[in-house]
């Protein structure tokens, strides 16, 4: 019975994410502004040739790399992708990746400050030196970052049953009777958190508020994964008897196993924290009346 429904759920999150990928894979790029030392591209990498000195340097939905020798005096950030700085490149301002890596040739320069906020909105500090890591090390990193995570989410989701059982199982029931729109509100909050980027970071002065944002991000997502993780023991776990802490912690166990598995385990785990955005996002303003759940 528990391999049977652990099957029909892992079955449900990678359909979720092949409609999610198909939907995502045929944006078309734009260039928002584009001259000769601003670079703003959606849906396609910005590159920084050898030896070019340019202000800024932004992409929506690809990489920015900075070639040899070149510079960037203000700030490089890439929204679903990667900002690698090659041999001899220079930013003088800050480099942000947001569901990426900021990654950096030996001899590379970052003046200013440099972060990652990874999909399920949690923000860094270090990025990777390229040729450095290798995958062993960086599954090894990746891993126990994850094992990390798991702990402190655990712990306070546990805090929020002892305290607030009713709101997680209301979020638990949201997923459970509209999943479906759930995902559609955690696509919605996604692309409403990237336009609040573009704009901040095309306004220059809003770059300072990023990490804010981020942290805001990282909240909703991380209340809402409780909630699906909740949904998630309660299907795998459901005899009766069974406590909402004892399926809570039965749903954060199958979400610690999946996140040790290379690549797809981190990809399931995207589709759980839009589901886990989108159910936040359905209970609080989607139309729908507002669950309550009696404590305990």
């Amino acid at each position: 019975m528990f391999q049977k429904k652990l099957r029909s759920l892992l079955l449900f999150l990678c359909s979720t994410l092949v409609i999610i990928l198909c939907a995502t894979g045929v944006q078309a790029q734009t260039d928002i502004n584009i001259n000769n030392r601003n670079l703003i591209r959606v849906g396609g990498d910005v590159v920084i040739a050898p030896n070019q000195v340019v202000e800024n340097a932004n992409a929506v939905g690809g990489d920015v790399t900075i070639q040899r020798g070149a510079r960037v005096t203000e700030t490089a950030i890439a929204i679903g992708g990667d900002v690698i700085l090659e041999e001899n490149a220079i930013v003088d301002g800050d480099a942000y990746a947001v569901g990426g890596q900021v990654i950096t040739a030996p001899s590379a320069i970052i003046r200013g400050t440099s972060g990652t906020m990874a999909e399920d909105g949690r923000w860094g500090a270090q990025g990777l030196q390229r040729g450095r890591d290798g995958f062993g090390v960086r599954y090894l990193l990746g891993a126990g970052s994850h094992l990390l995570t798991i702990l402190l989410s655990t712990v306070v989701g546990a805090l929020l049953i002892r305290w607030r059982s009713g709101f997680l199982n209301a979020l638990s029931i949201t997923v459970q009777q509209a999943p479906i729109q759930c995902v559609f509100w955690g696509l919605g909050g996604i692309v409403a958190a990237v336009i609040l980027i573009i704009l901040l970071t095309v306004s220059l002065i809003g770059i300072p508020l990023l990490p804010l944002v981020g942290l805001l991000i990282a909240t909703a997502v991380l209340v809402g994964t409780l909630g699906v993780a909740l949904w998630i023991g309660q299907r795998v776990w459901h005899q009766s008897g069974r406590s909402p802490l004892q399926q809570f912690l039965m749903g954060m166990l199958v979400l610690t196993l999946i996140g040790l598995v290379p690549l797809l385990g981190g990809l399931i785990l995207s589709v759980v924290n839009l589901m886990g955005l989108g159910a936040l996002l359905t209970w609080q303003f989607g139309g729908r009346e507002r669950l309550t759940v009696d404590q305990g």
